[in-house]
């Protein structure tokens, strides 16, 4: 936290004197205070009460100057706020080592749930895309804020491409960077931020190179959030043989690092859906420092109606 005023907060030690005056008066008046040796009589005209509820109203009342002060320094404190508008590019692998079934049911039925919810939690404003790859990439969803198109192009991921061998991370990165930059040329004002989030299991096996287009990502100023998704016991059945497809994350990890975006790891379906939700609370939001003084003044506030009420309710004065 960061304080526009702070010698304003050597107030605070008149605060604390009050304290010490207050614990000195309580004091010297439990000294004197006056002694009735007639219990009854006592009990008549001041029935027994909890002690502790004369000093509530009063320490409210401390705590309330406290927050005024703490206020009055002007803090600021970094806070986070939807964005309005920005971009966003799915990109996910339909490789044939996508088909394995060490994810419940299948690692791209697993990717295609998980998108689907993330795709869900992002603000209407934002345009979202989808891509599709393994040994290519191609556009299936142009981003836009159309949601029924994007869930029925997450629908279609088992379709046309599956099953083709290959990853082809560099071209999904490629592919991603040209629909951003194809809607960006639309835009008639400045164009929104932009994120890539690239899925894939795998290596780099064909196509563009990955830092290659990592290194255009950056350029473009969109950060590429990458998913490694799968176990290392994962295998495919082909042609009756079972055919070891390992998750291999090195390359998505040195993509994310070099674009500045976020690099996670999941092996279940659970896991996954964590890595979204995480992903999707820092692309829909921004960071930016605000003024929370009236934080402090609020509650301040609230604790001197609590003292007011208090006092009223036990005593029948104001504090």
């Amino acid at each position: 936290m960061i304080w526009e005023s702070p010698l304003r907060l050597w107030l605070l030690l008149g605060v604390l004197a009050l304290v010490v005056a207050y614990l000195v008066v309580q004091r010297r008046r439990s000294r004197y205070a006056v002694r009735f040796t007639n219990l009854r009589l006592l009990d008549r005209v001041a029935p027994e009460r909890p002690a502790w509820r004369r000093h509530v109203p009063a320490g409210l009342f401390l705590a309330m100057l406290a927050l005024l002060v703490v206020g009055f320094a002007r803090p600021s404190a970094e806070v986070r706020v939807p964005r309005e508008r920005a971009t966003v590019m799915v990109a996910v692998d339909v490789s044939t080592s996508m088909l394995a079934t060490d994810v419940d049911p299948d690692r791209l039925a697993a990717a295609k749930q998980a998108a689907r919810r993330f795709v869900e939690g992002l603000p209407d404003e934002f345009n979202v895309g989808l891509v599709a790859f393994a040994g290519s990439a191609a556009v299936l969803v142009p981003p836009s804020t159309d949601r029924d198109a994007l869930d029925e192009g997450i629908g279609r991921l088992a379709e046309g491409i599956t099953g083709v061998q290959g990853t082809a991370i560099g071209e999904a990165i490629n592919t991603s960077l040209g629909a951003v930059k194809s809607l960006d040329s639309e835009a008639a004002k400045e164009p929104p931020p932009a994120r890539i989030i690239l899925l894939s299991d795998g290596a780099n096996t064909s196509g563009m190179d990955p830092m290659e287009a990592a290194a255009e990502a950056v350029t473009a100023e969109v950060p590429v959030h990458a998913i490694s998704f799968g176990t290392p016991s994962g295998f495919v059945d082909r042609g009756g043989r079972p055919i070891q497809v390992p998750v291999d994350g090195q390359t998505l990890k040195a993509v994310a690092e070099e674009t500045g975006g976020m690099f996670h790891e999941a092996s279940t379906s659970d896991e996954l859906r964590a890595v979204y939700d995480d992903i999707g609370s820092s692309v829909g939001y921004r960071t930016e420092r605000q003024d929370v003084s009236a934080r402090f003044i609020g509650l301040g506030l609230v604790f001197a109606m609590g003292a007011a009420a208090g006092s009223m309710r036990w005593f029948s004065r104001l504090p």
